[in-house]
This record gives C-alpha cells, structure tokens and sequence, in this order.
C-alpha cells in the first residue's frame, strides 16, 4: 500500500484545530540553523499524515523579522515533509481584495532585508535557484480543487509583496506597492518560499486579507482587526484544508523537487 508523502502547514497555532486531525506526537528538533519556531504537531487525517508548525511560536511571541526561516524549513524537511502550505494574514491592496478574501498567491515581490535567505554558505558553495515561479502550481491546483469541492470562494492568482515588519506600511509604500503590481501585502513569504525551493520541497500559499492596507481607508489599522478577521476566517480555512488533504496527489510531477539541478556555481 502506498503510504502519502506527509504535509506541511504553517501558520497559527489554531489550525491543528481541524475537526477530524488528531495528534500524535509532538517533535522537537534540532538543525544546523538553530531552533524552529515551535515544536512540530504530528497528526493524521484521513489516513494521511500532516505536520503544524506555528511560525511565530505557539503564544505569537516572534516577530517576522525574527523568524527563524531556515530552521522552520530544515526541521519540515528533517521530519519528512514534503509539500508545504503556507497560511498568512496579509493587508490588501487591490480593489478586489477587501477583508476575509482568501488569496492563492502566484507572484512575490520580496522587500525584505537582514534575514538569512540560503541554506548554502562557505564550503557548500554557491547556488542559484530559479524562482521564477515561486508557489508549486502542482500544490496550487490543489487548493483550486479544494476550493471547489468545498464552496469556497478563492483569489486564484495575486502578487504578494513581502516587507519586513513588524510595523506596518506608510500610505505611500502602499501606494507604490500598487504602482508595481503587488495585489497584498505581508511579512513572512519570504525567506520562507525561497528556502522551500532549496531544500526541494513544493510550497504554496494561502493568504487572508485581514485589513485594507495604510491609506485605503481613512480609519488607523489595528492588530485587533488583523485577530478579528482571521478569527472569522478560521472555519473557511480548516474546511479548505481538510478537504484539499485528500486532493493533495501522491506523487510529485512539479519541479520542485529538482531545485537544486544546474543550480550550483
């Protein structure tokens, strides 16, 4: 009997929440890089297997900015995982994404600076991974099936522009964002989706718009309408999650897993 190849999820310590995944154990683990986030929740659905990790601890008590992107990963990749989802708060910024619109990202404009983005550094030498296209479209069909099955509206494609935080964007960041493409705005994609790349492993993303982003509206953005959304958001998530478990195909046809061909210097 085939066994599936195991699931990620990252994001808010609710999600191992889902009705019907039950926990197993609970991992810590170890990597070159230091410490992930959190301890690893290892559950089955289904029959399938799923790992949760936190990204900003269980008690949200890291920053984006600090954020250990390399240890999350490793210890994913450690454990056995495979493919990755990837679920976030985000702020829109196109007309067509107000709050509680859930976003399959395609695209991402990274701003970010000072967090370390490589696995590869000194002896192992220099690699130069295409990231072209930086979500698994294997991984995002997926989502688009499960969005389907389950009668949940979803954004099938939008440019994610990554800053680094904590604070939030000025009225003309924003503004320029828009002049560039981008269609919302976060803090976490990135390192996370290139590092996902190098260890040869598929990611795609689910982001939740939250809140219009600074100067779409002339109210100030709050952290609590951030909590608030997701919080009315979380069913949809779950729902969108437990149904693509089983749409998720076993083997991998992407080329994701093949990241690391002809990329070295």
């Amino acid at each position: 009997m085939l066994k599936f190849l195991m699931i990620g999820i990252i994001g808010g310590s609710g999600l191992y929440e889902i009705e019907g995944v039950v926990i197993k154990e609970i991992k810590s683990v170890t990597t070159p890089f230091g410490m992930p986030s959190d301890y690893y929740r290892i559950g089955e659905i289904s029959g399938r297997d799923v790992v949760f990790l936190p990204r900003h601890g269980s008690k949200h008590t890291i920053p984006p900015h600090r954020i250990n992107y390399r240890a999350n990963i490793w210890g994913f990749k450690e454990l056995g995982v495979e493919r990755i989802l990837s679920i976030s708060a985000s702020g829109g910024i196109s007309p067509e994404v107000g709050p509680g619109t859930i976003v399959v990202p395609d695209q991402i404009i990274d701003l970010t600076a000072g967090r370390e983005g490589t696995f590869f550094e000194g002896e192992e030498g220099v690699f130069h991974i295409d990231l072209t296209d930086p979500y698994c479209n294997e991984l995002r069909e997926a989502i688009f099936a499960s969005g389907k099955r389950s009668g949940i509206e979803l954004k099938k494609s939008g440019t994610y522009i990554c800053t680094n935080g904590p604070r939030l964007e000025t009225r003309a960041e924003i503004s320029f964002f828009s002049r560039i493409g981008a269609d919302v705005v976060g803090m976490t994609a990135m390192p996370e989706a290139s590092l996902a790349r190098e260890a040869g492993l598929c990611y795609a993303g689910i982001s939740v718009v939250t809140n219009y982003a600074a100067g779409l509206q002339e109210k100030k953005l709050t952290a609590s309408e951030v909590i608030e959304v997701m919080s009315k958001t979380a069913e949809r998530l779950k729902i969108l999650l437990k149904v693509g478990f089983d749409l998720v195909p076993f083997e991998r046809k992407c080329s994701c897993k093949d990241a690391l061909n002809e990329a070295k210097i």
